[in-house]
């Protein structure tokens, strides 16, 4: 497994987590996860540490219910469900992909 080039296709997660805090409004936030789809780690984070600021952003997600569970704690939980749903899906993807193109034939030495 090549680490480095893991860690460096996660960095599209942390850019869509500060892009979400800073940037992007909450009407079209699920047209970026499409195209990001979902790096939940860094996304979880950006949005814990800047917590106040994405609230005050997007206030349709600072109203939904949470059945009781602090705001902070849901954020977390969702999105690590969220991810690994996503994970799930991505690598159905990959699995069918995988079943659909075969490896091309190599020449004999």
């Amino acid at each position: 497994m090549n680490w480095k080039l893991i860690f460096a296709l996660s960095l599209f997660g942390l850019g869509m987590g500060l892009a979400t805090v800073f940037a992007v409004p909450s009407n079209v936030e699920p047209f970026f996860w499409l195209v990001i789809f979902v790096n939940s780690v860094w996304i979880i984070a950006a949005h814990e540490l800047f917590f106040d600021r994405y609230l005050a952003g997007h206030p349709r997600e600072a109203s939904m219910p949470t059945g009781g569970i602090p705001q902070r704690a849901a954020m977390v939980l969702f999105g690590l469900v969220i991810g690994v749903v996503s994970g799930l899906v991505l690598g159905l993807f990959a699995w069918i992909a995988s079943r659909v193109v075969k490896p091309a034939a190599t020449a004999p030495p």
